[in-house]
């Protein structure tokens, strides 16, 4: 696999390292209190932060459980996971009195530029350590924590040797036989899928975004026969329960799934190349707990919270 773009969001990242165990992620609401023992007291933050997040299990283990929750104990963190367009709604319908402080992934650059009074805008202090690529300099609303997970394809082993076909990369998706079974995300409501349709442009012309490359798109889009799916979870999870074949995805949850002992299951990287994208988090306009938002993401795109997302 050729990768159009790879990067190292923070420089210095191999000096000392920091342990960022812990207790698994859990859903729902979760005390900071509860993921970590240390020292409290008056000098150290506390308050609450909600979080409206996109983000896979791994991702949110990883930073927020095993790292910001064990560097401030005493901030109650209140986490309630949504797909992209959910996120987005929530936020929209709530700006006269906003019910979350942080977003965290679901970022749809259409969205944003479209609604700035939604944002705060906010530049860390550790802005300064990422590369000059990725530093939040434009309008100073979107912080880039991450890079999101290589685009890859999810496919169910069983229902495609049912119908006799491979698959290694975006040609082999317009096989008449994966005609309706392909899982694919609305761009408009899915960062993953939005960022899937960017890989498409790149890769599947003679030049990114040409006319060869939109026809693709277009012959991709009949071969979905009508069946696009709203959330990211969707369709890996679809995938993985045998309603579709392919699910057009990304690395980060496909892998989880082997992880956690799936055998039916094969994760592909598509041949004609695979693009990483830039991840971010913002802080919501009028949130109720701005102090503890600008510490989650300062925690994101610090030195310790990127060894902690590494180790994902």
């Amino acid at each position: 696999m050729k990768k159009l773009l790879s990067v190292f969001l923070v420089a210095g990242m191999l000096l000392a390292m920091v342990a960022c165990g812990g207790a698994p992620a859990s859903s729902g609401t979760a005390s900071g209190s509860a993921a970590a023992s240390g020292s409290g007291g008056s000098a150290e933050p506390s308050g609450k932060l909600v979080i409206y997040s996109s983000n896979s299990d791994t991702q949110v283990a990883s930073s927020l459980t095993n790292g910001f929750m064990v560097k401030y104990p005493n901030i109650e963190v209140e986490l309630q996971s949504m797909g992209t367009g959910d996120v987005l709604a929530r936020i929209e319908a709530e700006k006269e009195n906003p019910q979350a402080d942080i977003n965290w992934g679901a970022i749809n650059y259409n969205f944003y530029h479209q609604h700035p009074d939604l944002w705060e805008p906010y530049i860390s202090p550790n802005e300064e350590n990422l590369d000059e690529n990725y530093r939040n300099n434009t309008d100073g609303n979107v912080s880039y924590s991450n890079l999101s997970g290589s685009g890859c394809f999810i496919l169910n082993n069983t229902l495609l040797e049912e119908l006799g076909v491979e698959v290694n990369g975006y040609a082999d998706l317009l096989q008449p036989e994966l005609k309706g079974k392909i899982a694919m995300g609305d761009p408009t409501a899915s960062s993953s899928a939005f960022a899937e349709l960017t890989n498409m442009l790149l890769v599947m012309g003679d030049e990114p975004y040409d006319e060869k490359a939109w026809e693709f798109v277009g012959q991709f889009v009949e071969q979905l026969d009508g069946s696009i799916l709203s959330s990211s979870s969707q369709i890996y999870k679809a995938t993985a329960d045998g309603e579709y074949a392919v699910g057009v995805s990304y690395e980060d949850p496909c892998v989880g799934l082997l992880e956690d002992g799936a055998t039916n299951l094969k994760v592909v990287y598509p041949e004609e190349g695979a693009v990483w994208l830039p991840a971010g988090v913002a802080i919501v306009k009028g949130c109720k707990n701005e102090e503890n938002a600008k510490k989650f993401v300062d925690f994101l795109i610090s030195q310790e919270g990127q060894e902690c997302y590494a180790r994902s």
